[in-house]
């Protein structure tokens, strides 16, 4: 037996007004999660600005690749590596892979000598190397 709980045969007028005070407490709450979350993202990339060239290719992950930034710091397969040891480093991430190319991202900004120098090395490695470019119109 259903039971009608209202008094009298009063109609239920509907709410004029809206209270949006919980719809901005949780848009507030996921607005401070979001802010929160997103700090703990971080980028391990190297950063190299690299220039542009008209046209190229992608490489494969099999290749040693040699990152120079403008500071000066060498990065091997992402390591950081020592200008004294480059040489030595070189030789290694060439031994554990089975192809023999470097591939070098040198940001425009770097130093001529130190591309020259992994270059050299390369070369006394007999690698085949390649220079990483951005593509884009020059």
């Amino acid at each position: 037996m259903a039971r009608d709980f209202r008094r009298g045969d009063k109609r239920l007028t509907p709410l004029s007004l809206f209270s949006q005070s919980s719809l901005t407490d949780i848009v507030l709450l996921l607005l401070i999660f979001f802010l929160l979350t997103s700090s703990f993202v971080t980028n391990f990339g190297i950063k190299v600005d690299i220039p542009k060239a008209e046209s190229g290719s992608s490489a494969n992950n099999d290749v040693v690749s040699v990152a120079i930034t403008k500071d000066g710091e060498f990065y091997v397969d992402g390591d950081l590596t020592a200008k004294g040891s480059l040489a030595v480093e070189i030789r290694a991430a060439r031994n554990n892979k089975t192809s023999e190319t470097l591939i070098l991202r040198a940001d425009k900004d770097s130093k001529l000598d130190d591309v020259v120098r992994v270059i050299n090395i390369g070369k006394a490695l007999n690698m085949k190397f390649f220079i990483a470019t951005e593509q884009g119109s020059i």
